[in-house]
């Protein structure tokens, strides 16, 4: 059985952690408000899921013993998230200016998903986490089936709480200037992110 009182606590702690997906949830809750930026930031969730699925599958592992699959893939997906934060950072006044619309919040669930998905740390975190609390006498793909279901809502419940504290900032400082310093703080963020991804060795 699964230990359950142990995985939950640590499973949110990952949730929880700073990384690219929840500093833009962040950043769009103090630019757009709750509802706009929390149906952005699930954009993510479709993508973890499949991540979730490679995982059960076996193809976590193959990503982990194939290094040019992995170098592959972390280039991608770095390039990516280094364009985004460059263009968080050229556009920084014209997104603190921004309205949400229906197409906003499309193009930001659509930025999330690309930013989940282009991540093979991800994978790397699934394979290497998951396993630590599977027993060995019970099915071991309904167990990770399970966690990555609870992984799933817990990850609802952090966007929940990055959003907010970005709406509660946006609420304490309504300085354009300050906006623009975040938005630029973000893309300062998720360039490092993409360039610690292509200079990691692992």
């Amino acid at each position: 059985m699964i230990a359950w009182s142990i995985f939950i606590p640590a499973c949110f702690a990952l949730n929880c952690a700073p990384g690219p997906n929840n500093m833009l949830a962040f950043a769009n809750g103090a630019r757009l408000g709750l509802v706009p930026a929390m149906v952005g930031g699930l954009g993510r969730m479709p993508a973890f899921a499949i991540l979730i699925a490679v995982t059960i599958v076996g193809l976590g592992a193959i990503l982990a013993t194939s290094a040019v699959a992995f170098t592959i893939i972390k280039i991608v997906g770095a390039l990516y998230l280094i364009y985004v934060g460059i263009q968080f950072w050229r556009k920084a006044r014209a997104l603190a200016a921004a309205q949400s619309s229906e197409s906003a919040v499309a193009a930001l669930m659509r930025r999330d998903f690309l930013i989940a998905i282009s991540n093979p740390k991800a994978i790397a975190v699934f394979t290497a986490f998951f396993p630590q609390f599977i027993d060995a006498s019970q099915p071991a793909w309904s167990q990770l089936a399970a966690m990555g279901g609870v992984f799933l809502l817990l990850e609802v419940a952090a966007v929940l709480l990055y959003v907010a504290a970005g709406v509660l900032l946006g609420r304490m400082l309504k300085s354009q200037r300050i906006f623009v310093n975040l938005n630029r703080l973000v893309g300062g963020v998720l360039v490092a992110s993409g360039a610690s991804m292509v200079l990691s060795r692992q």
